[in-house]
Protein backbone atom coordinates (compact mmCIF):
# COMPACT_ATOMS: atom_id res chain seq x y z
CA UNK A 1 0.00 0.00 0.00
CA UNK A 2 2.85 2.36 0.82
CA UNK A 3 4.64 1.76 -2.48
CA UNK A 4 1.40 2.04 -4.42
CA UNK A 5 0.50 5.30 -2.69
CA UNK A 6 4.00 6.70 -3.26
CA UNK A 7 3.87 5.72 -6.95
CA UNK A 8 0.48 7.41 -7.37
CA UNK A 9 1.73 10.54 -5.63
CA UNK A 10 4.72 10.79 -7.99
CA UNK A 11 2.45 10.25 -10.98
CA UNK A 12 0.12 12.99 -9.74
CA UNK A 13 3.05 15.37 -9.30
CA UNK A 14 4.26 14.67 -12.84
CA UNK A 15 0.73 15.18 -14.15
CA UNK A 16 0.41 18.51 -12.38
CA UNK A 17 3.81 19.65 -13.68
CA UNK A 18 2.94 18.63 -17.23
CA UNK A 19 -0.40 20.48 -17.04
CA UNK A 20 1.07 23.64 -15.51
CA UNK A 21 0.18 26.59 -17.76
CA UNK A 22 2.98 27.92 -19.88
CA UNK A 23 1.95 31.41 -18.93
CA UNK A 24 4.06 31.13 -15.78
CA UNK A 25 7.29 30.84 -17.73
CA UNK A 26 6.13 33.55 -20.12
CA UNK A 27 5.37 35.86 -17.22
CA UNK A 28 8.82 35.19 -15.74
CA UNK A 29 10.43 35.94 -19.08
CA UNK A 30 8.49 39.19 -19.38
CA UNK A 31 9.49 40.20 -15.86
CA UNK A 32 13.12 39.33 -16.64
CA UNK A 33 13.04 41.57 -19.71
CA UNK A 34 11.33 44.41 -17.87
CA UNK A 35 13.58 44.22 -14.80
CA UNK A 36 16.94 42.79 -16.02
CA UNK A 37 18.91 43.78 -12.92
CA UNK A 38 18.50 41.39 -9.94
CA UNK A 39 17.03 43.07 -6.90
CA UNK A 40 15.70 46.01 -8.92
CA UNK A 41 12.12 47.00 -8.17
CA UNK A 42 9.91 49.14 -10.42
CA UNK A 43 9.59 52.70 -9.22
CA UNK A 44 6.75 55.14 -9.65
CA UNK A 45 6.42 56.24 -13.27
CA UNK A 46 7.63 59.68 -14.08
CA UNK A 47 5.19 62.09 -15.66
CA UNK A 48 5.90 63.22 -19.22
CA UNK A 49 5.98 66.89 -18.22
CA UNK A 50 8.31 68.02 -21.05
CA UNK A 51 5.63 67.18 -23.63
CA UNK A 52 2.90 69.47 -22.19
CA UNK A 53 5.49 72.21 -21.79
CA UNK A 54 6.50 71.79 -25.45
CA UNK A 55 2.86 71.93 -26.61
CA UNK A 56 2.23 75.06 -24.54
CA UNK A 57 5.33 76.70 -25.98
CA UNK A 58 4.35 75.90 -29.57
CA UNK A 59 0.85 77.36 -29.21
CA UNK A 60 2.09 80.41 -27.32
CA UNK A 61 4.69 81.20 -29.98
CA UNK A 62 2.64 80.93 -33.16
CA UNK A 63 -0.94 80.31 -34.25
CA UNK A 64 0.26 79.03 -37.61
CA UNK A 65 2.76 76.63 -36.02
CA UNK A 66 0.07 75.28 -33.67
CA UNK A 67 -2.28 74.73 -36.62
CA UNK A 68 0.47 73.01 -38.61
CA UNK A 69 1.27 70.66 -35.72
CA UNK A 70 -2.42 69.86 -35.37
CA UNK A 71 -2.80 69.03 -39.06
CA UNK A 72 0.27 66.77 -39.08
CA UNK A 73 -0.71 64.74 -36.04
CA UNK A 74 -4.36 64.53 -37.10
CA UNK A 75 -3.20 63.02 -40.40
CA UNK A 76 -1.04 60.55 -38.46
CA UNK A 77 -4.05 59.61 -36.33
CA UNK A 78 -6.17 58.96 -39.42
CA UNK A 79 -3.42 56.70 -40.82
CA UNK A 80 -3.33 54.39 -37.79
CA UNK A 81 -7.14 54.45 -37.53
CA UNK A 82 -7.35 53.28 -41.15
CA UNK A 83 -4.76 50.54 -40.53
CA UNK A 84 -6.66 49.19 -37.52
CA UNK A 85 -10.03 49.31 -39.31
CA UNK A 86 -8.70 47.53 -42.41
CA UNK A 87 -7.05 44.91 -40.21
CA UNK A 88 -10.33 44.34 -38.38
CA UNK A 89 -12.26 43.99 -41.65
CA UNK A 90 -9.77 41.38 -42.89
CA UNK A 91 -10.03 39.41 -39.65
CA UNK A 92 -13.84 39.54 -39.78
CA UNK A 93 -13.74 38.26 -43.35
CA UNK A 94 -11.58 35.36 -42.12
CA UNK A 95 -14.28 34.40 -39.61
CA UNK A 96 -12.90 35.83 -36.37
CA UNK A 97 -16.30 36.47 -34.79
CA UNK A 98 -16.05 34.31 -31.66
CA UNK A 99 -15.68 37.29 -29.30
CA UNK A 100 -18.95 38.79 -30.56
CA UNK A 101 -20.99 35.85 -29.25
CA UNK A 102 -22.72 36.65 -25.95
CA UNK A 103 -20.89 39.96 -25.86
CA UNK A 104 -22.88 41.38 -22.95
CA UNK A 105 -22.81 38.26 -20.80
CA UNK A 106 -22.02 39.16 -17.19
CA UNK A 107 -22.37 42.89 -17.79
CA UNK A 108 -23.67 45.05 -14.95
CA UNK A 109 -26.87 46.87 -15.87
CA UNK A 110 -27.20 49.17 -12.87
CA UNK A 111 -27.81 52.89 -13.33
CA UNK A 112 -24.42 53.76 -11.84
CA UNK A 113 -22.55 51.26 -14.03
CA UNK A 114 -24.24 52.61 -17.17
CA UNK A 115 -23.40 56.21 -16.26
CA UNK A 116 -19.76 55.35 -15.56
CA UNK A 117 -19.64 53.48 -18.87
CA UNK A 118 -20.90 56.64 -20.56
CA UNK A 119 -18.14 58.60 -18.81
CA UNK A 120 -15.45 56.39 -20.35
CA UNK A 121 -17.17 56.22 -23.73
CA UNK A 122 -17.87 59.93 -24.05
CA UNK A 123 -14.28 60.66 -22.99
CA UNK A 124 -13.19 59.50 -26.45
CA UNK A 125 -15.65 61.87 -28.14
CA UNK A 126 -15.04 64.90 -25.96
CA UNK A 127 -13.57 66.94 -28.79
CA UNK A 128 -17.06 67.46 -30.22
CA UNK A 129 -17.33 70.91 -28.62
CA UNK A 130 -13.82 72.27 -29.11
CA UNK A 131 -14.45 73.79 -32.52
CA UNK A 132 -16.95 76.17 -30.90
CA UNK A 133 -14.13 77.79 -28.93
CA UNK A 134 -12.38 79.15 -32.02
CA UNK A 135 -15.44 80.50 -33.84
CA UNK A 136 -13.84 83.95 -34.04
CA UNK A 137 -10.93 82.51 -36.04
CA UNK A 138 -13.07 80.55 -38.51
CA UNK A 139 -13.82 81.79 -42.00
CA UNK A 140 -17.58 82.16 -42.51
CA UNK A 141 -18.34 80.45 -39.15
CA UNK A 142 -22.11 80.46 -39.58
CA UNK A 143 -21.70 78.14 -42.55
CA UNK A 144 -18.51 76.23 -41.76
CA UNK A 145 -19.19 75.52 -38.08
CA UNK A 146 -22.46 73.56 -38.58
CA UNK A 147 -20.93 71.89 -41.64
CA UNK A 148 -17.88 70.74 -39.67
CA UNK A 149 -20.10 69.39 -36.88
CA UNK A 150 -22.44 67.55 -39.23
CA UNK A 151 -19.55 65.95 -41.14
CA UNK A 152 -16.95 65.54 -38.40
CA UNK A 153 -18.91 63.99 -35.52
CA UNK A 154 -20.57 61.18 -37.57
CA UNK A 155 -17.24 60.44 -39.27
CA UNK A 156 -15.41 60.16 -35.95
CA UNK A 157 -18.23 58.04 -34.50
CA UNK A 158 -18.11 55.56 -37.39
CA UNK A 159 -14.29 55.33 -37.19
CA UNK A 160 -14.29 54.71 -33.43
CA UNK A 161 -17.00 52.06 -33.63
CA UNK A 162 -15.15 50.24 -36.42
CA UNK A 163 -11.94 50.40 -34.35
CA UNK A 164 -13.69 48.76 -31.40
CA UNK A 165 -15.07 46.08 -33.70
CA UNK A 166 -11.52 45.46 -34.94
CA UNK A 167 -10.24 45.13 -31.36
CA UNK A 168 -12.83 42.47 -30.54
CA UNK A 169 -11.71 40.32 -33.46
CA UNK A 170 -8.48 39.49 -31.55
CA UNK A 171 -9.35 40.27 -27.90
CA UNK A 172 -12.00 39.19 -25.47
CA UNK A 173 -13.73 41.78 -23.31
CA UNK A 174 -11.57 40.74 -20.34
CA UNK A 175 -8.35 41.11 -22.31
CA UNK A 176 -9.50 44.47 -23.62
CA UNK A 177 -10.17 45.75 -20.10
CA UNK A 178 -6.84 44.44 -18.78
CA UNK A 179 -4.79 45.89 -21.64
CA UNK A 180 -2.83 49.01 -20.77
CA UNK A 181 -2.99 50.16 -24.41
CA UNK A 182 -5.61 48.40 -26.53
CA UNK A 183 -4.27 49.59 -29.88
CA UNK A 184 -0.76 48.41 -28.96
CA UNK A 185 -2.09 44.97 -28.00
CA UNK A 186 -3.94 44.82 -31.33
CA UNK A 187 -0.74 45.70 -33.17
CA UNK A 188 1.27 43.03 -31.33
CA UNK A 189 -1.22 40.35 -32.36
CA UNK A 190 -2.02 41.45 -35.91
CA UNK A 191 0.77 43.58 -37.35
CA UNK A 192 3.85 41.71 -36.12
CA UNK A 193 6.75 42.30 -37.03
CA UNK A 194 5.61 45.86 -37.83
CA UNK A 195 3.78 46.21 -34.51
CA UNK A 196 6.17 48.98 -33.42
CA UNK A 197 4.25 51.30 -35.75
CA UNK A 198 1.16 51.24 -33.53
CA UNK A 199 2.64 52.70 -30.30
CA UNK A 200 4.42 55.32 -32.38
CA UNK A 201 1.21 56.49 -34.03
CA UNK A 202 -0.70 56.21 -30.74
CA UNK A 203 1.83 58.68 -29.33
CA UNK A 204 1.23 60.93 -32.35
CA UNK A 205 -2.53 60.72 -31.72
CA UNK A 206 -2.05 61.65 -28.06
CA UNK A 207 0.12 64.63 -28.96
CA UNK A 208 -2.46 65.78 -31.50
CA UNK A 209 -5.29 65.56 -28.97
CA UNK A 210 -3.27 67.48 -26.38
CA UNK A 211 -2.30 70.12 -28.92
CA UNK A 212 -5.90 70.56 -30.06
CA UNK A 213 -7.09 70.93 -26.48
CA UNK A 214 -4.41 73.52 -25.75
CA UNK A 215 -5.19 75.43 -28.94
CA UNK A 216 -8.94 75.64 -28.32
CA UNK A 217 -9.19 75.83 -24.51
CA UNK A 218 -6.70 78.70 -24.53
CA UNK A 219 -9.18 80.69 -26.61
CA UNK A 220 -11.97 79.90 -24.15
CA UNK A 221 -9.93 81.32 -21.25
CA UNK A 222 -8.98 84.31 -23.39
CA UNK A 223 -12.63 85.18 -24.08
CA UNK A 224 -13.55 84.63 -20.42
CA UNK A 225 -10.91 87.17 -19.42
CA UNK A 226 -12.04 89.60 -22.10
CA UNK A 227 -15.68 89.38 -21.00
CA UNK A 228 -14.76 90.00 -17.35
CA UNK A 229 -15.37 86.47 -16.07
CA UNK A 230 -11.69 85.92 -15.23
CA UNK A 231 -8.65 88.08 -14.59
CA UNK A 232 -8.06 90.65 -17.32
CA UNK A 233 -4.45 89.58 -17.81
CA UNK A 234 -5.73 86.31 -19.29
CA UNK A 235 -7.25 88.28 -22.18
CA UNK A 236 -3.97 89.94 -23.16
CA UNK A 237 -2.39 89.30 -26.56
CA UNK A 238 1.30 88.89 -27.39
CA UNK A 239 2.54 91.98 -29.19
CA UNK A 240 5.02 90.13 -31.42
CA UNK A 241 3.25 86.82 -32.00
CA UNK A 242 -0.46 87.80 -31.77
CA UNK A 243 -1.32 84.77 -29.61
CA UNK A 244 -3.27 84.67 -26.31
CA UNK A 245 -0.10 83.58 -24.51
CA UNK A 246 -1.27 84.21 -20.89
CA UNK A 247 -4.45 82.17 -21.41
CA UNK A 248 -2.55 79.31 -23.07
CA UNK A 249 0.08 79.21 -20.30
CA UNK A 250 -2.60 79.32 -17.59
CA UNK A 251 -4.45 76.42 -19.24
CA UNK A 252 -1.20 74.49 -19.51
CA UNK A 253 -0.39 74.93 -15.82
CA UNK A 254 -3.82 73.64 -14.80
CA UNK A 255 -3.44 70.66 -17.18
CA UNK A 256 -0.04 69.76 -15.71
CA UNK A 257 -1.48 69.85 -12.19
CA UNK A 258 -4.22 67.45 -13.31
CA UNK A 259 -1.84 64.85 -14.75
CA UNK A 260 0.56 64.76 -11.77
CA UNK A 261 -1.42 62.07 -9.85
CA UNK A 262 -1.33 59.84 -12.93
CA UNK A 263 -4.47 57.74 -12.21
CA UNK A 264 -6.30 57.78 -15.54
CA UNK A 265 -9.55 56.31 -14.15
CA UNK A 266 -9.82 58.95 -11.45
CA UNK A 267 -8.92 61.61 -13.99
CA UNK A 268 -11.65 60.46 -16.40
CA UNK A 269 -14.27 60.46 -13.62
CA UNK A 270 -13.06 63.81 -12.30
CA UNK A 271 -13.00 65.46 -15.70
CA UNK A 272 -16.25 63.93 -16.97
CA UNK A 273 -18.15 64.95 -13.85
CA UNK A 274 -16.97 68.57 -14.15
CA UNK A 275 -17.39 68.69 -17.93
CA UNK A 276 -20.96 67.39 -17.98
CA UNK A 277 -21.89 69.60 -15.06
CA UNK A 278 -20.90 72.67 -17.07
CA UNK A 279 -22.27 71.28 -20.33
CA UNK A 280 -25.64 70.88 -18.62
CA UNK A 281 -25.55 74.38 -17.11
CA UNK A 282 -24.57 75.89 -20.46
CA UNK A 283 -27.36 74.15 -22.36
CA UNK A 284 -29.83 75.02 -19.60
CA UNK A 285 -28.83 78.67 -20.02
CA UNK A 286 -29.53 78.33 -23.75
CA UNK A 287 -33.04 77.02 -23.01
CA UNK A 288 -33.74 79.86 -20.56
CA UNK A 289 -32.54 82.49 -23.04
CA UNK A 290 -34.82 81.07 -25.73
CA UNK A 291 -37.74 82.37 -23.66
CA UNK A 292 -36.25 85.35 -21.81
CA UNK A 293 -34.11 86.88 -24.60
CA UNK A 294 -36.16 86.29 -27.72
CA UNK A 295 -34.88 89.49 -29.32
CA UNK A 296 -31.28 88.22 -29.63
CA UNK A 297 -29.99 87.34 -33.09
CA UNK A 298 -29.50 83.59 -33.56
CA UNK A 299 -27.56 82.86 -36.77
CA UNK A 300 -27.26 79.19 -35.74
CA UNK A 301 -30.44 77.72 -34.28
CA UNK A 302 -31.45 74.15 -33.44
CA UNK A 303 -34.84 72.69 -32.43
CA UNK A 304 -35.57 73.19 -28.72
CA UNK A 305 -35.93 69.42 -28.20
CA UNK A 306 -32.17 68.93 -28.71
CA UNK A 307 -31.03 71.21 -25.83
CA UNK A 308 -33.71 69.72 -23.57
CA UNK A 309 -32.48 66.19 -24.33
CA UNK A 310 -28.83 67.17 -23.73
CA UNK A 311 -29.75 68.80 -20.40
CA UNK A 312 -31.55 65.67 -19.21
CA UNK A 313 -28.57 63.50 -20.23
CA UNK A 314 -26.21 65.86 -18.39
CA UNK A 315 -28.29 65.62 -15.21
CA UNK A 316 -28.22 61.82 -15.45
CA UNK A 317 -24.44 61.70 -16.01
CA UNK A 318 -23.78 64.04 -13.09
CA UNK A 319 -26.21 62.67 -10.49
CA UNK A 320 -26.27 58.91 -11.19
CA UNK A 321 -22.61 58.10 -10.35
CA UNK A 322 -22.77 60.08 -7.10
CA UNK A 323 -25.84 58.16 -5.92
CA UNK A 324 -24.82 54.67 -7.06
CA UNK A 325 -21.02 54.73 -6.63
CA UNK A 326 -19.92 57.74 -4.58
CA UNK A 327 -16.20 58.50 -4.80
CA UNK A 328 -13.80 61.11 -3.46
CA UNK A 329 -13.15 62.45 -6.95
CA UNK A 330 -16.58 64.05 -7.10
CA UNK A 331 -16.07 65.84 -3.78
CA UNK A 332 -12.63 67.06 -4.87
CA UNK A 333 -14.13 68.31 -8.11
CA UNK A 334 -16.87 70.26 -6.32
CA UNK A 335 -14.35 71.79 -3.91
CA UNK A 336 -12.07 72.75 -6.80
CA UNK A 337 -14.97 74.45 -8.61
CA UNK A 338 -16.06 76.29 -5.46
CA UNK A 339 -12.50 77.47 -4.86
CA UNK A 340 -12.72 79.31 -8.17
CA UNK A 341 -15.60 81.36 -6.78
CA UNK A 342 -13.28 82.71 -4.07
CA UNK A 343 -10.86 84.12 -6.63
CA UNK A 344 -13.73 85.35 -8.79
CA UNK A 345 -15.41 87.39 -6.05
CA UNK A 346 -12.15 88.74 -4.62
CA UNK A 347 -10.30 89.72 -7.81
CA UNK A 348 -12.97 90.00 -10.53
CA UNK A 349 -16.46 90.74 -9.22
CA UNK A 350 -16.10 92.90 -6.12
CA UNK A 351 -12.53 94.10 -6.77
CA UNK A 352 -11.64 94.80 -3.17
CA UNK A 353 -8.95 97.39 -2.66
CA UNK A 354 -6.49 95.04 -0.99
CA UNK A 355 -7.06 92.45 -3.71
CA UNK A 356 -6.34 95.05 -6.40
CA UNK A 357 -3.10 95.96 -4.64
CA UNK A 358 -2.04 92.36 -5.17
CA UNK A 359 -3.39 91.80 -8.68
CA UNK A 360 -2.28 95.06 -10.33
CA UNK A 361 1.49 94.66 -9.70
CA UNK A 362 1.26 91.01 -10.72
CA UNK A 363 -0.57 91.96 -13.92
CA UNK A 364 1.99 94.67 -14.71
CA UNK A 365 4.90 92.31 -14.11
CA UNK A 366 3.37 89.57 -16.29
CA UNK A 367 2.60 92.10 -18.99
CA UNK A 368 6.25 93.19 -19.17
CA UNK A 369 7.59 89.64 -18.86
CA UNK A 370 5.47 88.15 -21.66
CA UNK A 371 5.20 91.35 -23.74
CA UNK A 372 1.42 91.28 -23.91
CA UNK A 373 -1.19 94.03 -24.22
CA UNK A 374 -4.98 94.22 -23.83
CA UNK A 375 -6.97 93.33 -26.98
CA UNK A 376 -8.30 96.11 -29.16
CA UNK A 377 -11.93 96.94 -28.59
CA UNK A 378 -14.28 96.48 -31.53
CA UNK A 379 -15.34 99.84 -33.00
CA UNK A 380 -19.01 100.52 -32.52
Amino acid sequence: MGETGLRRRKEDEKSVQSQEPKTTSLQKERERRRFPNPGWEPQRRTRPLPLPVLIITVNALSVRLGSYVQNVFTAAKLVIVSVIIVGGIVLLAQGNTRNFENSFEGAKLSVGAISLAFYNGLWAYDGWNQLNYITEELRNPYRNLPLAIVIGIPLVTVCYILMNVAYFTVMTSTELLQSQAVAVTFGDRVLYPASWVVPLFVAFSTIGAANGSCFTAGRLIYVAGREGHMLKVLSYISVKRLTPAPAIIFHGIIAIIYIIPGDINSLVNYFSFAAWLFYGLTILGLIVMRFTRKELERPIKVPIVIPILVTLISVFLVVAPIISQPAWEYLYCVLFILSGLIFYFLFVYYKFGWAQKISKPVTMYLQMLMEVVPPEEDPE
